[in-house]
């Protein structure tokens, strides 16, 4: 089974970033604050996202059995859309919940997405620039105010997808991570986009270094990292070697059963085709067979999609 763990669809964008409010532009492109970005190749004035059928349709096209989906505040709150879309489809959807740890109604909406939606996911997108540390500064992944969160995760066995954002960043919180790995031992974290390798500054030591502490934390039992969005971190066009170099790197580091791929569509549209982000691992990491049936489904389906 081949496994997208990392993805987005959006009924619109009405989210939050350090720099503002988000919202839908016209030709893919979307604004936070000041600041406009692309999400999506300029298809059509009406595209700013993608939707589940289409979803579906790449899917089926690349050959991928099964997404999972993601949430952040740059997006806003998604959770009964995507709710929606998993009980439509829950043989090719898993969703993350997403919730605000700063908004009073945090642990209503924790128990909302988890007793009444069944949500087995969560997502903490703590990155400056479109994550939680941007609008919240002083937040630590293991701060006080975050206790009761791990608590319940621990309690629940559930999965939590981290982006600690780039290496140097106040969001690259490696200590904090590897404290609530050993303090909560079943919370399953997953750390997203391979810990941010430093794609665009390969020969940077320092950079390496902060990069490797963090891939590290994959020796704790419940640490495990998805590979996407690596083409838009770095230099190189397909198949991305500088990015396919940090994959091998990680894997013997780790091993390939701590890692899984993810495609980080449909942003990652504007870098690649949905098969090239799937064919840069198949046809040119120069892994084994047995470790790409590890990154492209076994792992995510024991850390995001068990059985029992």
């Amino acid at each position: 089974m081949f496994v997208d763990a990392h993805a987005y669809i959006t009924q619109g964008l009405h989210g939050s970033t350090g720099a503002g409010r988000t919202r839908s532009l016209p030709y893919g492109c979307a604004q936070h604050g000041d600041q406009v970005v692309r999400i999506l190749p300029p298809l059509s004035a009406e595209r700013t996202a993608l939707e589940p059928e289409t979803m579906l349709r790449l899917m089926d096209w690349a050959g991928i059995d099964k997404m999972v989906l993601m949430q952040g505040p740059f997006y806003g709150d998604q959770n009964t859309f995507l709710y929606q879309t998993t009980r439509k489809w829950p043989d090719r959807f898993a969703a993350a919940a997403y919730l605000d740890p700063h908004d009073k109604a945090a642990r209503d909406t924790f128990r909302r997405v988890t007793a009444e939606y069944g949500f087995r996911i969560l997502k903490f997108e703590m990155s400056e620039l479109t994550g939680l540390t941007g609008l919240y500064p002083d937040l630590r992944v293991n701060g006080e105010e975050l206790a009761w969160y791990w608590e319940q995760a621990d309690r629940l066995g559930l999965a939590v997808t981290l982006n600690l954002g780039r290496i140097g960043s106040r969001s690259y919180q490696t200590d904090a991570v590897e404290e609530i790995a050993t303090r909560y031992p079943r919370a399953r974290i997953v750390i997203a986009h391979l810990a941010h390798p430093p794609l665009a500054n390969s020969e940077n030591e320092r950079s390496n270094s902060l990069w490797q502490e963090q891939i590290l934390l994959g020796r704790h039992a419940n640490i495990s990292f998805d590979t996407s969005s690596l083409p838009a971190l770095g230099v190189d066009d397909y198949p991305f070697p500088t990015a396919l170099r940090y994959i091998r790197q990680a894997v013997e580091l780790v091993g390939a059963d701590k890692l899984m791929w993810g495609s980080d569509i449909p942003s990652m549209l504007c870098h690649a085709t949905y098969q090239q982000l799937l064919n840069m691992l198949v046809l040119r990491s120069r892994l084994t067979e047995q470790q790409l049936e590890k990154i492209l489904g076994e792992t995510a389906q024991q850390v995001y999609l068990p059985t029992s």
